[in-house]
């Protein structure tokens, strides 16, 4: 007997296993511990490759691989109207009661919000990523942004820059956005038995290589650290297309023996990778850029339960706003980590060099084990899904509207913009009552419940913001 109380989720999103990223881990986890909870989880994605079709993983979490493929940066072509039938189908076949998106850049995230509102279905979004207002791909962005927003029913930011800057964009009312922070597992992420060596120090940078995330400014950054400190060896981890201008670097410096170069790491290395070293690099560009997208960067909290003692941060200023006299940047860490756990850089060479410097001068107070203590108390996934919980909950009670009704919040997006969304609407809503025709929901064939029994993780009850 399936409890009523229980939800049916559908997470969709074009960023997910067997493709790494931060978004992609925080599918997983929140999945595997709703499933504990006693609720049903899907997945929803495009195909990887070879990999296409139902697949099962750990905890009975099913995932379709849907046979779209990718065409740039892991997203699918947009068609619109495309992924009606088999996002329809899979409601169906599942008995789904809420579709729960992620990530703002995802075209399969959009459309499937899109067709699961015009179909009745509760939805749910979570912005894992910041925004500018000033150039051509923030403002398309922000404009989609404002789109899918306009009839969702509930959504979820990663930090409260990031809310803000969501409801900056998007004109969402901020009551209907909840704050609840991404985490790490602390069980697998613990730091080193035993205290690392002080005779050589190591630091270590684990990201993609590509421009916004500063690798540029590392290959300035290498060369002087090692030129000023004899002691010094970096490790690092990650590929990209600006992976040949860190080799190039270590071949016209003669550093092949004081930077190893790891390539891409599996996420069940990470941990051996970051207890290996002192300190975690961690870098960010300028917002113009469409940096520190990834704002609650889930690699941070790896590197403080994992063992680097410190970690630097190459920050500029975001597009949300901070407390008049506190400077940004710190303003934007002190809502992932506390400041003693922290050295911040601008993005700026000779400015990173000397935040590295005292990074390593300070090393000898810091206490792996006393900061991984910390960090477990402040991030659980157990929590986050409690609180995600609560946010469905108050999705599913919002009440139903007709289309007329609907259709008068797309009217609110611009003068042009607005006809133009419910012109969209209008078609997609005659198109699924044409699909209902051809292709009735009785001859969709239900799959049977199987839930995961609950899990008791004796986590206190609150808001959906952890109050």
């Amino acid at each position: 007997m399936v409890d009523q109380s229980k939800h049916r989720i559908l997470m969709v999103s074009d960023f997910f296993f067997p493709n790494f990223g931060g978004v992609e881990n925080h599918i997983y986890s929140l999945a595997q511990c709703l499933l504990k909870l006693g609720h049903k989880v899907v997945v929803m994605t495009h195909a990887y490759e070879k990999r296409s079709g139902v697949r099962y993983m750990t905890g009975g979490l099913k995932v379709y691989y849907i046979p779209w493929k990718p065409f740039l940066m892991q997203n699918t072509l947009p068609t619109f109207y495309g992924t009606l039938p088999i996002i329809r189908t899979i409601l169906i076949r599942e008995k789904i009661s809420l579709v729960h998106g992620h990530q703002a850049f995802s075209t399969l995230c959009h459309e499937a919000l899109m067709h699961s509102r015009t179909m009745g279905y509760k939805v749910v979004f979570t912005d894992h990523s910041l925004y500018g207002f000033a150039d051509a791909g923030s403002i398309h962005m922000n404009k989609v942004l404002q789109f899918t927003l306009a009839d969702v029913s509930q959504a979820i930011c990663v930090s409260h820059t990031s809310k803000e800057n969501t409801v900056l964009r998007s004109g969402l009312p901020p009551e209907k956005v909840f704050v609840i922070p991404n985490a790490v597992d602390t069980a697998m992420f613990k730091p080193a038995p035993k205290r690392l060596s002080s005779d050589e120090i190591v630091i270590v940078v684990i990201s993609r290589l590509v421009y916004r995330k500063g690798t540029d400014l590392l290959v300035e950054v290498i060369p002087e650290v090692c030129r000023l400190h004899p002691n010094v060896r970096f490790i690092v981890g990650g590929d990209g297309p600006k992976r040949v201008r860190l080799e190039e670097m270590r071949e016209k410096n003669s550093l092949q023996d004081r930077v190893e170069m790891l390539g891409a790491v599996p996420h069940a290395k990470v941990r051996s990778v970051l207890i290996s070293g002192h300190i975690f690099l961690n870098r960010f560009g300028a917002i113009s850029e469409t940096s520190c997208t990834l704002f609650f960067n889930r690699s941070i909290l790896h590197s403080d339960t994992g063992g680097c003692k410190l970690w630097t941060l190459n920050s500029q200023y975001t597009s949300g706003r901070c407390p008049r006299g506190m400077d940004h940047k710190i303003f934007l860490l002190r809502l992932v980590l506390p400041e003693d756990m922290i050295v911040l850089a601008k993005p700026d060479p000779v400015d990173m060099v000397q935040a590295i410097q005292k990074a390593i001068c300070i090393l000898p107070n810091i206490d792996p084990h006393a900061m991984h203590l910390r960090m477990k108390k402040l991030y659980s996934w157990q929590d986050v899904a409690k609180r995600t919980e609560i946010v469905y909950d108050r999705a599913l009670r919002c009440s139903n509207q007709n289309l007329l009704e609907r259709l008068s919040r797309y009217l609110t997006c611009g003068t042009w913009a607005g006809k133009l969304f419910c012109l969209v609407m209008v078609i997609d809503f005659l198109l699924w009552h044409l699909l209902k025709v051809f292709q009735p929901a009785a001859d969709i064939e239900v799959v049977p419940d199987i839930i995961t029994p609950p899990c008791q993780h004796g986590e206190k009850s609150g808001d959906a913001n952890g109050n």
